[in-house]
């Protein structure tokens, strides 16, 4: 068993539009989830219960239940229970890419909600107060204050969010799905060559979760400039000070210069 360079090079447009396929799911799930997530994580921080419960109850579900459960389910079943097979909705549930998409979107949205969440948590109490003692109303406090802060405390935890549902994307292909894997697998099946296709699609799944992390920590380093040019000038201050008792000669010459 061998790399086998040519077959890889054959394969190369098929793969690169499994890519394209794997790269429009993913994007619409994050999307989605996102949108979703952030409503949901302030009914589940609401005192309210017929907010927060309901809420709970949709974070609970769809985290406990496995990914590809949920993709067999929406393909499959959801056509069935609400009688979906005609119209609008049969169209929908007919179409094994959308349902991806709702089914992934149900479950990255539920773990997104809790990033949210705790990321509106460790907003301190103090910044809100001050702006309400500033007059502001509530809803620019939550927009303006209290949701970029929290996105900026949960962004890290939100960055292995994607990453682990990018690469759990290629289990779309048991729905039909021709992504990235699916496309490795039928080559495999033509070529009767596991290794090649495999190693292959491994190779472009690891430049799409890297340009992903990559793109994320420039997102972070943006969002906390301020945090490193803080930073920088402590580092500086400290250097002048240190340098300042190392040489105490010079520091009492400039004091005395002063005086």
């Amino acid at each position: 068993m061998k790399f086998d360079p040519a077959l890889a090079l054959h394969s190369l447009p098929a793969m690169l539009h499994g890519l394209m396929v794997t790269i429009a799911l993913a994007g619409m799930v994050v999307a989605l989830g996102f949108a979703i997530a952030i409503p949901l994580a302030v009914a589940r921080d609401s005192r309210y219960p017929f907010l927060s419960w309901p809420a709970a109850a949709y974070v609970i579900f769809f985290r406990g239940t496995p990914a590809m459960i949920l993709l067999f389910f929406v393909y499959y079943g959801f056509g069935q229970v609400f009688g979906a097979r005609d119209g609008l909705l049969g169209a929908l549930f007919s179409n094994a890419f959308l349902c991806a998409v709702i089914g992934f979107t149900l479950n990255h949205s539920s773990y997104v909600t809790e990033i949210m969440r705790g990321g509106l948590l460790a907003v301190p109490r103090g910044l809100e107060e001050a702006a309400a003692a500033l007059g502001i109303e509530p809803r620019d406090v939550f927009l303006r204050i209290r949701l970029p802060l929290a996105i900026r405390y949960g962004l890290k935890a939100y960055q292995n969010e994607i990453i682990l549902f990018t690469k759990a994307t290629a289990v779309v292909s048991v729905i039909t799905v021709v992504d990235l894997t699916a496309v490795a697998n039928n080559v495999f099946y033509d070529t009767y060559d596991p290794f090649t296709p495999l190693l292959t699609a491994a190779a472009l799944y690891w430049v799409l979760v890297n340009l992903v992390r990559i793109g994320l920590a420039a997102l972070d380093s943006w969002l906390n400039a301020h945090l490193a040019a803080d930073e920088r000038r402590d580092r500086t201050v400290t250097e002048l000070v240190e340098g300042g008792l190392r040489h105490p000669l010079a520091t009492s010459g400039i004091s005395e210069a002063a005086e």
